[in-house]
């Protein structure tokens, strides 16, 4: 894979403050990868990195090859950004705050004008002041300016805040069709349910340093979390002897779970499904993006 931005070995100080220390990652074209941790782990920290608004202590940054804080202005170009709380001048309306974000970056302003209807923004409200706004527009406002000029790295922080499930829905959408048009897509969110099935890779950092990475597969094997297996007997069925003489089943009226470890999950399923008849559903619940932070932090020890 061709690569976009190289973390190497990157440790960031403010006084005896250690933000970040000794971080290591590559991001990738094509690629969208979820930053994950809680408050004060470095999430913003490593992406003031990325864009060059701070220098790390120690360790190299490169953006698209060049160091973001020179100020190289074609990389800045291919950069696009949306933090947690946007700011815009309420006296302005989300059309001239566009244009205005545009012309910084020397993008043709017909292009900003095109932006609205992708973040959900109807030409009425393009022509209203920002005060008028609500969190929510505010936001997509935000997404909008981050999209200008089709960057090929795109930083969000907490990007969804504010939006309804609807317009959620519809920034996933926007960022897969980004993805795959190539651009490099991080997003650092803590919400971690919403993140499952649309990253296609996942950083998990704790107190500044770096505690896991990987697929959501990759890290599950890593974690050896059980798997969940429900199942519900048909009407009249006894338990079956696969169920029986152990301690793994638990039951609450026609209905079975088991929590299996990998290496059984394959086996038991062979067993369950040999005699479908015996079943009225089946359900097998992986462990979640929820449960891997949790494993991954706990191993580290908590701030």
């Amino acid at each position: 894979m061709t690569m976009t931005v190289k973390i190497d070995e990157v440790s960031k100080r403010y006084g005896k403050v250690e933000a970040v220390k000794n971080v290591a990652f590559d991001l990738n074209v094509g690629e969208t990868i979820a930053l994950v941790g809680h408050n004060g782990a470095g999430k913003t920290t490593l992406i003031k990195l990325m864009l060059g608004l701070i220098r790390p202590t120690d360790g190299q940054v490169r953006v698209l090859g060049e160091d973001p804080a020179r100020g190289d202005f074609e990389v800045r170009q291919r950069l696009g950004y949306l933090p947690e709380s946007v700011s815009f001048h309420l006296a302005l309306t989300g059309r001239e705050t566009l244009s205005f974000y545009a012309r910084l970056k020397r993008v043709d302003v017909s292009e900003a004008d095109m932006l609205f209807e992708r973040v959900g923004l109807t030409p009425e409200a393009a022509d209203r002041p920002v005060r008028t706004y609500s969190k929510g527009m505010r936001q997509r406002l935000g997404l909008a300016q981050a999209l200008l000029g089709e960057p090929r790295v795109l930083l969000l922080d907490e990007p969804t805040s504010g939006l309804d499930p609807a317009l959620r829905r519809s920034f996933y959408d926007l960022v897969a069709d980004l993805r795959d048009r190539g651009a490099t897509v991080l997003l650092s969110s803590h919400a971690l349910t919403e993140l499952e099935g649309r990253a296609d890779r996942v950083i998990i950092v704790n107190r500044g340093i770096k505690i896991a990475d990987g697929t959501l597969d990759e890290l599950r094997r890593i974690a050896r979390l059980p798997t969940r297996i429900s199942i519900r007997l048909a009407n009249g069925r006894p338990v079956p002897p696969w169920a029986n003489g152990g301690s793994r089943w638990k039951r609450n009226g026609q209905t079975l779970e088991a929590d299996v470890l990998p290496e059984d999950k394959i086996a038991l399923l062979h067993d369950i499904t040999a005699h479908p008849d015996e079943l009225a559903d089946l359900a097998v619940a992986e462990p979640t993006l929820d449960d891997l932070y949790a494993h991954f932090l706990n191993g580290q020890g908590k701030a």
